[in-house]
């Protein structure tokens, strides 16, 4: 079987052995925000890539919200406040569990080729977390839009997160005007942390999404702008698959991993296929005799099978991803990952609407982001929760979670951002991850990037 089948190769090289040891890396933390928290023992837990978004989160579980709730403000807020990685014009991937219940769903919203082959896609993520919302929200849509609608109507300081991905991506900022107004000065060159920036057109576009539903963007008149954008370029999304675009509602890929249970997604897409793969491979490394004491090598083993076995072996550094997860005192977890298909997707933005188109999974090595979104749910042999959170950007991120599954199953504690174990090419593959254990959850965000983990008063 091969991932080309589901979503397509890849193009440039990565060194994925250096990237995957999975060792300690240090890094600023956003100095606007204060130190990216180890957590708190509430189950009212948010975690993600940039600290606004995860504040807007957290702000949503302050007023009752859900996790479902807090991951749709999160969502939004990310496409302000971090859109090389989360945008409008993108997809992705949540799964969510309720422990009351035992009820388990999966959302697949991911942006998809359109009929005519062409560099931009269908967007899914509007959608799709406009279904999670109204499935398992417990607040007004409104309430969850609104936080990224006032970020991008009176500004954010840019965040340490946002800064090192602007930096990396100066030649697709400039050479798109709506990219360039917002994040490059006069002179050309990008903005620093703590410029404040705003997009009002975004937030014109959030705003019509806020009273009016996701309906505002496929059927309103932010989508004919973007649909008139793209017959203009010469590669057109129609009328038709942009207005009928459907989520894949479903029940996610069940798996053990020793005692735990796993909510991934399912076998049928890229990212169930290899996250299925990889922590196969890792619980059977784990059987063997260097496997049982290296939990490490165990790690850098299973990703290299995954990998050898749907014939992956070159990736784009930057797939332009980010995951996040929250949880609520109800019981219920959400975890998401998210992508643009490369840093800032097509790197178009439609004029008027502030939207920057996600690529084509057809149209480059990008393509390939899809398959290395790992949200991941994990119950214990009692039903309560273990782990809720996400790998994104690359193998590496899986590998991640994976490490974190590992240790639980050992009963080693996770505790700081720093047991937690980066990624290793932080922030390109990222993990985000909240974890329960002896009573007690904190929300851990990638020790080598500049993410966030908060509680909410509500839950405490």
């Amino acid at each position: 079987m091969k991932l080309r089948t589901r979503v397509l190769a890849c193009a440039t090289s990565l060194s994925l052995l250096s990237a995957c040891s999975v060792s300690d890396i240090t890094a600023p933390i956003d100095s606007i925000t204060g130190p990216a928290s180890s957590g708190a023992s509430s189950r009212a837990l948010v975690v993600g890539d940039e600290p606004f978004a995860v504040k807007a989160a957290a702000s949503v579980l302050n007023e009752g919200g859900s996790a479902a709730d807090a991951a749709t403000a999160m969502y939004f807020a990310l496409a302000v406040t971090y859109p090389v990685s989360a945008g409008l014009g993108g997809g992705g991937i949540c799964i969510v569990h309720d422990s009351a219940s035992g009820r388990s769903e999966e959302f697949d919203f991911l942006a998809r080729d359109a009929g005519v082959a062409g560099p931009y896609a269908v967007p899914g993520a509007v959608r799709g977390f406009a279904m999670l919302q109204t499935i398992y929200g417990a607040l007004p849509w409104q309430r969850d839009v609104s936080p990224g609608e006032g970020l991008a109507a009176t500004g954010f300081p840019i965040s340490h997160a946002l800064a090192v991905r602007l930096n990396s991506s100066q030649e697709v900022i400039r050479l798109d005007a709506g990219l360039a107004s917002e994040f490059m000065d006069e002179a050309g060159r990008v903005k620093q942390a703590g410029t404040v920036v705003f997009n009002t057109d975004l937030a014109t576009t959030l705003a019509a999404i806020r009273t009016g539903g996701p309906d505002a963007l496929y059927r309103g008149n932010a989508g004919a702008r973007l649909l008139a954008y793209t017959q203009q370029q010469g590669a057109g999304i129609s009328v038709a698959e942009f207005a009928q675009y459907k989520v894949v509602d479903a029940s996610p890929q069940t798996i053990a991993f020793g005692s735990q249970q796993l909510f991934i997604p399912q076998a049928s897409t890229g990212a169930g296929a290899f996250a299925g793969s990889l922590f196969s491979n890792l619980a059977r490394a784990e059987q063997t005799s260097t496997g049982s004491t290296d939990l490490q090598a165990s790690v850098v083993y299973s990703v290299k099978q995954a990998l050898a076995q749907f014939n992956v072996a070159n990736l784009p550094q930057d797939l332009g991803a980010t995951g996040f997860a929250a949880t609520d005192a109800r019981g219920q977890s959400v975890a998401c990952a998210v992508t643009m298909n490369g840093p800032f997707g097509s790197g178009h933005t439609v004029p008027g609407t502030g939207v920057t188109l996600a690529r084509a999974p057809s149209s480059g090595g990008t393509g390939v982001a899809a398959a290395f979104l790992t949200p991941v749910i994990a119950v214990d042999s009692g039903g309560g929760l273990s782990l809720a959170g996400a790998g994104a950007g690359g193998p590496n991120g899986t590998a991640a979670i994976g490490y974190a599954l590992s240790q639980i199953a050992h009963g080693s504690l996770i505790a700081t951002r720093a047991d937690l174990r980066s990624t290793g090419v932080a922030p390109y593959d990222t993990v985000n991850a909240i974890i329960c254990q002896s009573g007690g959850c904190v929300a851990l965000p990638d020790p080598g990037a500049n993410g966030l983990g908060a509680a909410g008063e509500a839950g405490r």
